[in-house]
């Protein structure tokens, strides 16, 4: 397990991984709805980004830290719905989707290991959120609204009319909606990620 030593943890690397956490933060406002392919209430942001970065750039442990800086920033300045469940799952999603990517990454710092390292920490994220979603929060969700969770599923079947139940909507919406977002997520990070390391290494 990797973690940030007295030497790597200064004063230069707490600004830098406060930076990112910010950054993440912001980047949550960024939403988009995929109309085509999940229920409304499902959107996706890039706010996973910066946490690789520093993953790649700092170590596994430092884009858990960002993950964890962003749900508190979150938690604390937007507030929450779910009593802090939702922002927790969120944590460990996004934290899921870092450490993985980092771990194999920062092993041996090649293009190759990169790829493989963020094509895991996809297949990860999905299988994370995916669990969590169908015992935890869709289950959690219908409740704080006091609502069916079929609810939610007819959501789902307005988009697609195979999904007829909560197991369907996480095999056709909610696995193929992460799978994207890890794509498009680990494509940015492929295309910034040497252009700001050098910034993130002085």
């Amino acid at each position: 397990m990797y973690t940030l030593s007295k030497e790597t943890w200064n004063t230069k690397t707490m600004v830098k991984i406060s930076v990112l956490g910010v950054i993440s933060f912001i980047l949550m406002f960024f939403e988009l709805p995929l109309p085509w392919l999940a229920p409304p209430f499902m959107k996706i942001d890039i706010s996973d980004l910066p946490s690789l970065i520093g993953s790649f750039a700092i170590g596994p442990m430092a884009g858990v830290i960002i993950q964890f800086l962003k749900n508190i920033l979150n938690l604390l300045i937007d507030g929450t719905t779910t009593g802090g469940v939702g922002e927790f799952a969120n944590f460990v999603v996004g934290s899921a989707f870092a450490y993985t990517a980092g771990f194999v990454y920062y092993k041996k710092k090649t293009f190759g290991r990169a790829v493989v390292g963020l094509f895991l920490g996809t297949i990860v994220m999905t299988i994370v959120i995916t669990l969590a979603n169908y015992f935890v929060m869709f289950p959690l969700y219908a409740k704080l609204m006091g609502q069916d969770i079929q609810v939610f599923v007819d959501m789902g079947t307005k988009i697609n009319k195979n999904i007829t139940d909560l197991r369907s909507m996480m095999l056709i919406a909610v696995i193929p909606f992460n799978l994207l977002k890890g794509i498009m997520v680990t494509a940015l990070t492929l295309l910034i990620y040497k252009r700001v390391s050098p910034i993130l290494h002085k």
